[in-house]
């Protein structure tokens, strides 16, 4: 009889082990325990640690209320500058009520991912390249707030989306290169402009101060030479005044031979113009150039020019003395043929 009643003892024990063991869990520090009483909700939701449940009639749904990172595929879409971009993004989330997690949701972390893709490629088309490439920190929130809409009935709020990466096309990154270069390349003009306009009013200075003294043009040149010097160069540029080259060109040139005084002739009789042809106009002859007589000329040599009947030799003509005939017409105070005259009677 003893024997079995601790027999029997004994059995109890070992169910009611056997029972505690089957209703013993343990919910961890970063987890929280959802209850299901036959398929119910029980209102109690389980903190960390030793918890009981009624073995085949509870049933203990555990979930992490960590900060779940979840990367969000790649999405293809174009913009609304209708350029063809690829972007992904990741997703921080986490869940703030177990039991909406559990019963408001199927799989809320599939949902949440599936959103995420939604949202992504929905805010692809509303923005522009620049918008994407430059000011992602607002596409960032505009994501955010529309992955974390739908997500709050499900037990979840949304911590934080970024966009981690932007593919373009090979020929649009061509061409955002060859515009880059360009703005690059007028900036540094412009730079290399201002440079150049600071410099020279540098030097416009310099200038006015060498002008006031000549000698610090000299020493200024003076120094060019030895810096050029220092560096063990076979061949040494020197800069040459061009002042000094237009004097050694003058002096280099020959003096222009001084015109000798000529002799003014002596005085002759006036010679009448010779009948002009009828019909034809004639010409009237300027008075010969006289050449004054050099004095200390003898006086027999004046007496034999006068008694010759021949024209005395002509002078050098100088550029005073030189004087071109012209034909004088009919009726001009210096024609002195008959048509002249008759036309002047008349």
């Amino acid at each position: 009889m003893v024997e079995e009643l601790v027999a029997a003892g004994v059995s109890v024990a070992a169910v009611g082990l056997v029972y505690v063991m089957a209703g013993a869990r343990v919910v961890k520090q970063y987890e929280r325990g959802v209850v299901l009483r036959l398929g119910r909700l029980s209102s109690e939701v389980r903190g960390p640690g030793f918890t009981m449940v009624v073995p085949f009639v509870d049933k203990l749904r555990k979930v992490n209320m960590q900060i779940v990172t979840m990367p969000v595929p790649a999405q293809e879409g174009i913009t609304r500058d209708n350029v063809t971009v690829r972007v992904d993004a990741v997703v921080y989330f986490k869940v703030v009520d177990a039991a909406d997690a559990v019963i408001q949701v199927e799989d809320y972390q599939f949902a949440v991912s599936q959103m995420a893709q939604t949202s992504l490629r929905s805010i692809i088309g509303k923005s522009d390249l620049d918008d994407l490439l430059s000011n992602r920190e607002k596409l960032n929130q505009g994501l955010e707030l529309m992955i974390d809409s739908p997500a709050m009935g499900w037990g979840v709020q949304i911590d934080r989306v970024e966009i981690k990466d932007v593919s373009l096309p090979e020929t649009m990154k061509r061409s955002m290169a060859r515009q880059a270069e360009a703005d690059r390349e007028r900036r540094a003009r412009v730079i290399n402009a201002d440079a150049e306009l600071q410099a020279s009013k540098k030097l416009a200075e310099a200038a006015g101060v060498m002008s006031e003294q000549p000698a610090a043009l000299q020493l200024r040149l003076l120094q060019t030479v030895v810096a050029v010097a220092a560096e063990k160069n076979s061949t040494l540029v020197l800069p040459f005044p061009v002042e000094l080259l237009r004097f050694l060109e003058r002096a280099q040139q020959p003096a222009a031979p001084t015109p000798e005084p000529v002799a003014p002739a002596r005085e002759s009789a006036p010679v009448a113009p010779a009948p002009a042809p009828a019909g034809a106009a004639a010409l009237d002859p300027l008075p010969e150039p006289t050449a004054q007589e050099p004095t200390g000329q003898e006086p027999a040599a004046r007496e034999s020019s006068a008694t010759e009947p021949t024209a005395p030799e002509p002078a050098a003509p100088t550029a005073q003395q030189s004087v071109r005939e012209q034909p004088s017409l009919p009726g001009t105070p210096l024609d002195q043929s008959p048509e002249g005259a008759k036309s002047r009677q008349d």
